[in-house]
């Protein structure tokens, strides 16, 4: 199988594994599973964002999320510790589900072991590719999912979201996500947040 079979394989499958999400979303007029549709989202931004990524971030881009319904926040207490525990083991589980596609597919170890490093955010802000993935996730983020979010939140707790999330991008991140249009209450918000 060619390198580039290879790929196109493992988008495949990483599509497929997510199609299996029993959450579902409307998006302009059609029906995804969740984790699909912010599979392809993560796709169309990186894109967007960064010409000439690497085969090995653009394989982590799409399957950072994958079956993710599988493990559910409820399952965790309900605490930040409990949070914090729920992100840890969903990267893990994240890495080892993709590890296990991309070796039935034929790559390398090596290949295998470069995206279970950039899916477990390993040396953030000093690796390029895992920085841009934390970048890219952001940036789907504030652009498709923050309006929702911001309504399940009172305004102190949002302010601390939106300064953590922008503490891990880079300055290229901010540029990009000030680029996007928001809602003048969730502008207003971010700009309160962010001085």
């Amino acid at each position: 199988m060619s390198n580039s079979d290879k790929f196109n394989k493992a988008i495949q499958l990483f599509d497929e594994a997510n199609t299996a999400d029993p959450i579902k979303e409307i998006f302009e007029g059609k029906e995804y599973p969740k984790e699909l549709l912010y599979a392809i989202r993560m796709t169309n931004t990186l894109n967007n964002f960064s010409l000439n990524s690497s085969e090995t971030l653009k394989l982590a881009v799409r399957c950072q999320h994958i079956c993710r319904w599988e493990i559910p926040r409820n399952s965790y207490e309900i605490s930040r510790e409990g949070y914090l525990n729920w992100r840890k083991d969903l990267k893990d589980f994240h890495a080892e589900k993709a590890a296990d596609i991309l070796g039935k597919i034929g790559y390398s170890e090596d290949r295998i072991n470069a995206v279970k490093f950039l899916l477990l955010k390993k040396q953030l802000k000093k690796n390029i590719d895992t920085q841009t993935l934390e970048d890219v996730a952001c940036l789907v983020f504030w652009e498709f999912y923050f309006l929702q979010f911001s309504e399940k939140y009172s305004e102190d707790k949002l302010i601390g979201i939106i300064q953590k999330t922008w503490k891990k991008m880079s300055e290229k991140g901010h540029k990009a996500a000030l680029e996007l249009k928001f809602s003048p209450n969730a502008l207003s918000l971010i700009t309160k947040a962010l001085n």
